[in-house]
């Protein structure tokens, strides 16, 4: 059986951006950089039965970004998104969409039984119904040695639980999180005075994780594996907007360490791409063939 599909799930959706709109979502942000990089791999997602859902579709045929995306009776999703000075984006998420009310079909089952790596959020688990079905997909995933299920956590707006949090790094192993995630995460477990380092080497220990990515902007990146730690500094490079760059690092980052590079290589691979990201404009710009290899 083919166990090397690379699957990005959660929301797929309309960024409405200053300059108009551009297809969004952490999830096809995701599996669109990873497809860059030669491997195969699938949007997980709902869009609604009208013009915006069929537009989406349309552009992931465009970009042959291949995708298991279900029609359901709701909206497809939307994000008014607006830049402050420094590029860096606000987003008004509507709810009730379509993909917060992604199916667990007997296709998706398959598809779960085949993933090598999936990459999830927190937003999409706002609705119990995508909740339950991310879940599901996870634990049909098979177990085992290079098999990651990635928690990009993502924190949006007022969309997560502890509860939900909690959950989510229970399953994962491989955790991604940025320094004001990290900070928001510390207050709800109630971790004063606790330095960002050792917050991370306490979160990589109580779960149990392969690896945990801490982003902190302007200030570098780490990677944290049990007894390591890589440090990359942000290069400087003059900023169109930062979406999607996250997204980008994830993939990039994921996608060296299936073809058997080490977690060092990875991370400065992962910095330069999501550096080159934040110098487009939208979150899904073709990469350059230097990075491809």
């Amino acid at each position: 059986m083919n166990n090397h599909i690379i699957v990005g799930m959660g929301e797929a959706l309309w960024d409405v951006l200053p300059e108009g709109k551009k297809i969004g979502g952490a999830p096809a942000n995701f599996a669109y950089h990873i497809s860059q990089f030669g491997l195969n791999s699938r949007v997980v997602s709902a869009v609604g039965d009208d013009k915006l859902g069929n537009e989406i579709l349309e552009n992931f045929a465009e970009k042959k970004l291949n995708c298991q995306i279900e029609k359901v009776p709701y909206p497809t999703g939307t994000v008014q998104v607006t830049l402050d000075e420094a590029g860096v984006p606000r987003y008004d998420i509507k709810e009730g969409v379509a993909w917060d009310n992604i199916p667990f079909t007997p296709a998706l089952e398959r598809l779960a039984k085949q993933t090598q790596a999936v990459c999830f959020g927190s937003l999409a688990q706002r609705s119990v119904v995508s909740r339950e079905t991310i879940n599901r997909f996870l634990d049909t995933m098979p177990d085992g040695e290079g098999q990651y299920k990635i928690f990009d956590i993502n924190l949006r707006q007022n969309f997560y639980t502890k509860e939900i949090i909690c959950e989510s790094m229970r399953k994962c192993n491989i955790l991604k999180i940025n320094d004001e995630e990290l900070v928001t995460i510390s207050r709800m477990f109630e971790w004063p005075g606790i330095d960002l380092e050792d917050k991370c080497w306490i979160l990589l220990a109580k779960y149990g994780l392969k690896m945990l990515i801490l982003t902190c902007g302007v200030n570098g990146s780490y990677v944290f594996t049990p007894g390591d730690i890589s440090f990359v500094d942000t290069p400087k490079v003059e900023v169109a907007d930062t979406v999607g760059a996250g997204d980008s690092f994830t993939a990039s980052f994921v996608a060296a360490i299936l073809k058997g590079k080490s977690v060092a290589d990875a991370h400065r691979l992962a910095v330069k791409v999501s550096a080159f990201v934040c110098t487009q404009n939208g979150a899904m710009p073709e990469l350059p063939k230097e990075f491809i290899q």
